[in-house]
């Protein structure tokens, strides 16, 4: 008896067509993840970016701005060439205080930036006479005199001057009180609180004096006339 012939399973043939084929598909898989990674790779780096710079941008003008001291109206205490770091956030929260270092625009011209010291707050009478600093305020309705710890002894406060301050104004002077050493209140008056940028917060150059400011708000004295 003669064996069922075994039925062969036809054969799959491949042609170099289709291997061709194969491979360039693989190819091709491979380029589009090379792009999908490089470009989630550039979105990661202008994301990052971005969020710098927006952050570059808030700190540099709502919380702090550089200054760059020119001439000599704060000698001693700051010199041409420093440059220091203004805090312009501080005075969002809290007022100015009688001794505060502060970079505000000069109201002859709002395009210039000065630094000067704050002697005379809102709502007092200050006045310049015989060398001396006095102010008039409630608690001192005759008045008192300012003495500074910040400045050399022998040096008077220049000038024969009297201003009345509103309640939004300032008197401000330059530490140096040599003739002719700083434009301040007692030669274009007040200062309105509108025009202050900040306190002065740090020094950063030169190095070595590098840190941050003292305001002397708790060193005055204020002696009877």
């Amino acid at each position: 008896m003669k064996k069922p012939e075994d039925k062969q399973k036809p054969k799959k043939f491949f042609y170099a067509e289709d291997k061709k084929a194969e491979g360039e598909g693989e190819e091709s898989g491979n380029f589009t993840d090379f792009l999908k990674s490089v470009g989630n790779f550039v979105m990661e780096v202008a994301e990052t970016v971005i969020s710098v710079l927006v952050i570059v941008f808030l700190i540099r003008y709502f919380l702090i701005q550089p200054f760059y001291v020119m001439g000599q109206s704060m000698e001693p205490n700051f010199r041409d060439g420093e440059y220091l770091i203004v805090d312009e956030i501080s005075y969002r929260f809290t007022e100015p205080e009688r001794g505060d270092v502060i970079v505000f625009n000069y109201p002859k011209d709002p395009s210039k930036n000065y630094i000067k010291r704050i002697i005379g707050l809102p709502g007092e009478k200050m006045e310049v006479s015989d060398g001396r600093l006095i102010v008039y305020n409630k608690e001192n309705p005759k008045g008192v005199q300012i003495k500074e710890s910040y400045i050399p002894k022998e040096w008077d406060t220049l000038g024969e001057v009297i201003e009345d301050l509103d309640d939004d104004d300032y008197f401000v002077i330059g530490d140096n009180r040599q003739p002719n050493a700083s434009s301040d209140s007692r030669e274009w008056g007040e200062l309105a609180r509108c025009n202050i940028i900040g306190k002065v917060w740090l020094r950063a150059w030169p190095v070595s004096e590098a840190g941050v400011i003292k305001h002397y708000n708790d060193d005055y004295n204020l002696v009877s006339n």
